[in-house]
């Protein structure tokens, strides 16, 4: 597939998303149709956008190329069985406590539990983890389009960037999330239809039916699912349920990006009912995107196809072996096919976090949804001004992070999420089980502060503290603890009884 029909089909793409855009927000763009999709998205909708949105393009690309790992092979579905616990967890749990509230940005939480300080605290870490996140998702997607497209054009990386930031900026700042409810649902059907077709042109490419694929994973080296034999190693079965589990917590229940989407159904059941659907498909899908990448390396050794090298480290990425193969190995519909799951993936999440973002912001440090008596007018100009304040910035952390990258996305996602999450988990974890005591308010930032900070510096000395045990994504387990603990030093007994 040349650069330029990829280019074309890219510019097609977004053609559709414009249009969806356009009348979508035609008649409505108010900021209760940007924050809340005015409390009218069908669940069956949420819930097949929420499959695009929490997959991204790193499970497309990083995922598959991560089989390949001796050490890994489809390790990764452990993690994925914890997340289906933890999606549970936050249908049970948490949806019933935002709709009991009637909460726009699930922050303000925190401020009726804790303080206003601690709120505040609460949405600065959501911004910048959710802000840092979704740049490096971005990234990700950004790096395959420059090696397979703008380099051929000698466009620079920031250029590249700078467009696609501009592009989402573009279909997403009138509408915000009722837009997204529908180009969310568009973008994860080209997903799911990219993966189950990639799965067949592989297939009929190594002369395999289905069932003899299978048979073929099966019995190859790619294919070891549970983890049992060391409980030092980051793959260890418990280890990897626990990780994946509270990473879902934190980063779904306690996340304003996804959470904006359950709350903007009509009420709590449908918003479960959406959960619950979610949770199936998402378990189910990523046994395909790990079959995918089982394929992938089965087809590369018949071919004697190399990982590609990072042309900037020297080092082999094995989440380019997808590209590379859907690209310059097979035919041209297989390639259509990998491009159009690849932009929806990555572009179905950082639309919607940009739109989170934005709502998080002008909510909680702004207050909008307080603003009765304000110029709407007024109002929508200064969300405008949020939506492009956070693209540059989004721009800006791809910018450095492509300076210094020398690690596989992936694991640099989940690092990220359990140093800014783990703060939130330790906040919500007080508030929900600690009734009888509140906090010194004024303090909570030094404990947010300082509970990374410690994991941090427990990481950097793992040989010195534990020998050979290996802390995976049980971090944001023992960053939350500490969050806790901290909190509960600083506690004092509450002066009123709170029933949430």
């Amino acid at each position: 597939m040349t650069p330029t029909s990829i280019l074309v089909l890219i510019i097609i793409y977004f053609g559709f998303l414009f249009a969806i855009s356009y009348f979508v927000s035609k008649n409505n763009n108010d900021n209760n149709a940007f924050f809340k999709a005015n409390k009218n998205s069908k669940w069956y909708l949420v819930a097949f956008g929420m499959i695009g949105t929490a997959i991204s393009g790193i499970t497309f690309i990083s995922v598959p190329g991560e089989v390949g790992n001796p050490d890994l092979q489809f390790k990764y579905f452990q993690f994925v069985i914890g997340c289906a616990v933890g999606f549970i967890v936050v249908a049970k749990l948490l949806l019933p406590l935002y709709y009991r509230m009637n909460l726009t940005s699930i922050y303000s939480y925190i401020e009726q539990r804790l303080g206003l300080v601690s709120y505040k605290t609460a949405a600065t870490i959501f911004l910048i983890g959710r802000t840092v996140g979704s740049s490096f998702r971005l990234y990700l997607v950004v790096f395959v389009l420059q090696r397979y497209v703008f380099d051929f054009y000698n466009i620079p990386f920031a250029i590249t960037v700078l467009v696609s930031l501009a592009l989402i900026f573009a279909y997403t700042y009138r509408g915000g999330l009722k837009t997204i409810i529908i180009t969310d649902t568009l973008q994860t059907f080209f997903l799911i239809s990219s993966v189950f077709l990639t799965l067949f042109f592989v297939c009929k490419s190594l002369n395999l039916s289905f069932f003899e694929a299978f048979e073929e994973i099966k019995t190859s080296n790619y294919s070891k699912v549970f983890f049992f034999e060391d409980p030092l190693k980051g793959t260890y079965f418990w280890k990897q349920i626990l990780g994946g589990m509270f990473v879902t917590i934190a980063t779904v229940g306690l996340d304003q990006d996804l959470m904006q989407k359950n709350l903007s159904c009509k009420n709590i059941k449908e918003a479960q009912k959406n959960m619950f659907t979610f949770t199936g498909i998402f378990v189910l899908i990523n046994i395909f995107f790990l079959s995918v990448g089982a394929l992938l390396y089965l087809y590369a050794n018949k071919n004697g196809i190399a990982i590609p090298i990072d042309l900037i480290t020297g080092k082999p990425r094995t989440d380019l072996l997808f590209p590379e193969i859907a690209f310059k190995h097979l035919s041209i519909i297989p390639s259509i096919v990998f491009l159009l799951g690849l932009t929806a993936a990555t572009f179905a999440t950082t639309d919607s976090a940009l739109t989170a973002l934005t709502t998080s912001f002008c909510v909680d440090f702004l207050g909008m949804d307080k603003a009765e008596n304000q110029n709407k007018s007024n109002t929508i100009k200064t969300r405008h001004f949020v939506h492009v304040g956070f693209s540059i910035l989004m721009f800006l952390v791809i910018i450095i992070f492509n300076s210094i990258n020398d690690a596989s996305v992936v694991s640099m996602i989940f690092k990220i999420a359990s140093y800014t999450y783990g703060p939130l988990l330790g906040l919500y974890s007080f508030g929900l089980f600690v009734k009888s005591k509140t906090v010194k308010d004024k303090f909570v930032p030094l404990i947010c502060l300082i509970s990374p900070a410690i994991c941090f510096a427990i990481t950097q000395n793992t040989k010195l503290l534990f020998g050979d045990y290996v802390i995976d994504n049980e971090l944001i387990i023992l960053n939350g603890l500490l969050t806790f603990v901290g909190l509960f030093l600083i506690s004092k007994p509450a002066t009123n009884k709170t029933d949430f």
